[in-house]
Formats: C-alpha cells, sequence, structure tokens
C-alpha cells in the first residue's frame, strides 16, 4: 500500500498535513490535560470540608463524609473533562481528516499498480489515452499543447506524465 505520492510537492503537501494532524491531537491530548489539572484542583474545597469535619467533635464524621465525596465528584468531573476536552476535538478532526486520507492512499496504491510496465507500447498507449480523454483540458494543456494531435500522432510522453502526476506517481 502506497501511503504518500511520488511527486515532490504532493508528497510534501501529504507530510505536512500528517505532521499537522499529530501535532494537533498532541495539543489536543495536552489541552486535556490542563483542563484535568485545573479541575482536578478545585478538589481542594472537599479537602478543606473533609479536614474541617476531622476538628469537629460529635457531627464531623458526617462532616467528613461530604468532605470525601465533594474530593472524588471533583475527581471524576476532571476526568471526564479532560477526557471530553480531548476526544471532542481529536474525534472531529480525524472525522474529517481519516476518510480523505484513506481514499488518497487507496488511490495511490490502485494507480501503482495499474500503471505498471510504462515501457510496454500498448500499456502506454492505454495510459495516453486515460489522460487524453479523463483529465481536464486545461490540466492537459500544462503538458502539451495538443493531447489529442499527440495521440494520434503515438507521442505518448507528456500524456503519461499527465496521466501519473494526477494520481501522484512519477514516471519510473
Amino acid at each position: 500500500m502506497r501511503l504518500y505520492p511520488d511527486a515532490p510537492g504532493r508528497r510534501v503537501a501529504t507530510v505536512a498535513r500528517d505532521g499537522l494532524v499529530v501535532v494537533l491531537v498532541v495539543l489536543f491530548a495536552l489541552l486535556g490535560l490542563e483542563v484535568h489539572d485545573a479541575v482536578d484542583k478545585l478538589a481542594v474545597l472537599g479537602t478543606g470540608v473533609r479536614e474541617t469535619g476531622e476538628h469537629v467533635p460529635l457531627v464531623g464524621d458526617p462532616i467528613e463524609d461530604l468532605g470525601r465525596a465533594g474530593e472524588d465528584r471533583v475527581h471524576r468531573l476532571a476526568n471526564l473533562l479532560g477526557i471530553v476536552f480531548f476526544v471532542l476535538p481529536t474525534g472531529i478532526l480525524l472525522f474529517k481528516w481519516l476518510p480523505e486520507r484513506a481514499r488518497q492512499a487507496r488511490a495511490l496504491s490502485a494507480a501503482g499498480s495499474v500503471f505498471v510496465e510504462p515501457e510496454n507500447e500498448e500499456r502506454r498507449r492505454l495510459i495516453a489515452m486515460r489522460a487524453a480523454f479523463s483529465l481536464p483540458y486545461g490540466q492537459l494543456l500544462e503538458y502539451t499543447q495538443d493531447p489529442l494531435g499527440d495521440l494520434v500522432a503515438e507521442r505518448y510522453d507528456a500524456l503519461i506524465r499527465a496521466a501519473l502526476d494526477d494520481v501522484g506517481l512519477r514516471p519510473r
């Protein structure tokens, strides 16, 4: 399976996008940790109630229990919010990025298996025909001024370059 295009410009763009996604996931993880730590610091309120209950005779036990329950709830809330602040943006990011990236990898792999043996004259003709008949005219004109004339005259090199570049591969 091909993960990255052969064409240098597309390869750099794909690696940069992948790197950006990794950096964003790490930032979301750090954000989740920061939110967790900030909320977890609020447990000091429950700790204060619990410690106060330790010093109150007779009615101290219920106050201590209340303080412990408050501490536990704050810790659970900190865990929950830390997870939410990581999972939610990471999930949205990956939901948008992963399908496109998987599609690109499948297309590169498929194109790599289809565009083999470009030295075979019949295969070169078929690849040139694919380019001439399926690529937008503006894109074809970047490679040749007369795509159909090149096809008729059996000048396939420019059309093959256009077809390979379209899928992110380089001629071998």
